[in-house]
């Protein structure tokens, strides 16, 4: 190896490493734009970054991290990341479970965007994790982004560290993820399908966002228990009144500290003397009280009602709930009190500095809420219709069922729901019939609320994608087709029907007609040199114009300018292969035959070049020089 290799060498393992290390949201996404700009990738590529980064970034660190995110991949269910290779997928919020179901669906070859209306990964509060999701999360390499993960016995994580690690690992998967973007609602196709077909696309806030001219055909909810999109019920659990407190204060991490032992989940029927001491010393009344050090001390509790009233931190009672916690009539100094003095008799007084870490709102990090109610939506995913555009929409994590805190659920259900979705996408991408694939999903659904982890599959190592390797004793139909028809929607004045086509993205066979189809051929290859498109025959001969309309709608496929109008053979063969790989469009006659052909038969081209007309949803995407994303 010479010395400009050497250097070469050593600086992407560098700048790899500043990106692995990155503690913070932004600094992630400049210590990834870094990246990709000195190694020269192209973060838009989904379907070759990985492969692409790990060529350019071989040290023996990194190799470590791609042994197991290799191993991950593959799993006989993602079919080597030709899965979902047609699909588009939209994923609302970047909390935990929307990134976990973002990687799953990377793995399957999906085209995955993200977007989060936050830049910063600010929430101290910890998770409890079940033992399967510690595998799961050191199988992508967790212990390689953050050392102290699940050390020893500890099995509790904070979701920021969580959401760092899954950021990156989805980044290097190729998933795009926008911060800053709200999420406002989902637009139907528009009436007009005539001159091009447009799908289903979102509203953003801020509103001239590039992505606003994406088109997808699944979309995900990941963004929490208001999530914002529209067509689930939810149902509601109520129980007795119940107030929970959490509480994060500043580790910094002293040999005192380290000492303090944890407490993993004390409830009064388990150790009745305990809260009834605390209780006499110093008015405080609890129910059951959780202790985890992370990178703060994380304290989460269950207070009754009477003693908050007593110790002033509720100041009115009020039969109403909302009212009762409303901002109004707590007490934010004696919450502070209260939490503190909890937290100290719990540890028995050992924690030398009990200080307030600060939330991002610059506050203590101390909060107070009712879990009186659970909710959890009726229904898994719904397909919706329109104009001959057919959309998968499902939920995930709070936004499907609302954990219950001290079981420690959130997390472990909420990847449990990530996979039955990644599941759900790559039975969508297939063409398996809607009914069938909203039957199979409510299903499995059935069994969330019923997961602890003493019921699921033990044996970790074999777990995918497919519900039968997690859920023991699995009935996948138990709920039937005829069931589940609701949840097809569709406003169209005709009868949908319910079974896909042969073409996977549309409800029925183009129904293109050659002049139509005539007028968008000259629309998109408008501009390109050599190409003048007056028929659907001989116009075609030179293969230009079938390259044209390949790079029109994904530049990155070939280099345009580089083509020769002379060698027709090459040129109509380069566009066969690259449809039938890309977009799964079959030739109709070789590269050799179009180009020695007096005059193409114009109903084969009239059937062949309807298959890019069908496919005419990609969205025009070129990337400048700074790999920033330009829609057209």
């Amino acid at each position: 190896m010479g010395e400009k290799e050497d250097e070469k060498y050593s600086q992407a393992s560098q700048i790899f490493e500043n990106f692995v290390q990155a503690s913070t949201c932004k600094g992630t996404i400049q210590a990834f734009n870094i990246l990709t700009r000195q190694l020269e990738l192209d973060p838009l590529d989904n379907r070759n970054f990985y492969a692409k980064l790990k060529s350019k970034v071989t040290s023996w660190k990194a190799k470590a991290l791609w042994n197991k995110l290799d191993k991950r991949a593959s799993h006989k269910e993602y079919k080597r990341g030709k899965c979902c290779v047609n699909t588009k997928c939209l994923i609302v919020g970047g909390g935990p479970c929307g990134l976990r179901t973002a990687i799953e669906l990377a793995f399957l070859g999906a085209k995955v965007i993200v977007v989060e209306k936050r830049d910063t990964f600010s929430r101290n509060n910890v998770l409890h994790l079940w033992p399967f999701t510690i595998h799961d999360l050191r199988s992508l390499g967790a212990k390689k982004f953050y050392g102290k993960f699940c050390a020893g016995s500890i099995d509790h994580i904070s979701i920021r560290q969580l959401q760092l690690i899954l950021f990156k690992v989805a980044l290097m998967l190729g998933v795009e993820i926008h911060v800053n973007l709200e999420f406002v609602k989902v637009l139907e196709p528009p009436e007009d399908q005539e001159n091009q077909k447009i799908g289903w696309r979102a509203e953003f806030l801020p509103m001239d966002h590039p992505l606003s001219k994406f088109e997808f055909d699944v979309i995900i909810g990941a963004d929490g228990r208001k999530s914002t999109l529209e067509g689930f019920r939810r149902k509601e659990f109520r129980g007795k009144l119940a107030i929970a407190i959490t509480a994060n204060f500043i580790n910094r991490n002293t040999t005192a500290e380290a000492k303090v032992e944890e407490i993993s989940g004390v409830a009064f029927i388990f150790n009745q003397k305990f809260f009834q001491d605390l209780k006499e010393e110093t008015g405080i009344d609890l129910e059951n009280i959780v202790y985890y050090k992370d990178s703060t001390h994380y304290f989460v509790m269950t207070a009754k009602k009477q003693s908050l009233l007593d110790k002033g931190v509720i100041i009115n009672d009020y039969i109403d709930t909302e009212m009762l916690l409303c901002g109004e009539n707590v007490d934010q100094e004696n919450l502070l009190s209260y939490a503190r003095e909890a937290a100290d008799f719990a540890t028995d007084y050992q924690l030398p500095a009990l200080d307030f870490a600060i939330n991002h709102y610059g506050q203590p990090d101390v909060a107070m809420f009712d879990f009186t109610s659970m909710y959890a939506s009726e229904n898994a995913a719904i397909i919706r219709e329109r104009h001959r555009h057919q959309l998968l929409v499902a939920l995930v994590g709070d936004s499907l069922l609302e954990p219950f805190w001290p079981m420690g659920t959130g997390c472990a259900r909420g990847f449990l729901a990530a996979f039955d979705t990644a599941w759900m996408v790559k039975s969508w991408a297939q063409g398996k019939p809607l009914l069938d694939i909203l039957a199979e999903r409510e299903s499995i659904y059935r069994l969330l609320p019923q997961t602890t982890p003493e019921n699921i599959t033990k044996n970790f190592d074999q777990y995918t994608i497919d519900p039968a390797t997690r859920y023991p004793n699995l009935n996948s139909s138990c709920v039937r087709p005829h069931q589940v028809k609701h949840l097809y929607i569709t406003n169209e004045l005709q009868p949908c029907p319910l079974e896909r086509t042969s073409s996977i993205r549309r409800s029925v066979e183009s129904d293109t007609r050659p002049n139509k189809l005539l007028t968008w051929c000259q629309r998109q290859t408008e501009g390109y040199r050599n190409v003048n498109v007056t028929d659907l025959t001989s116009s075609w001969r030179s293969g230009l114009a079938f390259c044209a309309i390949i790079h029109r709608f994904r530049p990155d496929l070939m280099d345009f300018d580089s083509l020769n109008e002379e060698d027709a053979v090459k040129n109509n063969q380069l566009a066969f292969d690259i449809a039938e790989r890309e977009f799964g469009i079959p030739p109709i006659i070789t590269g050799k035959e179009m180009a020695s052909a007096g005059e193409p038969d114009k109903l084969s081209m009239v059937l062949y070049l309807s298959k890019f007309y069908d496919y005419s949803w990609l969205p025009v995407v070129s990337i400048t020089e700074h790999g920033s994303i330009s829609h057209d």
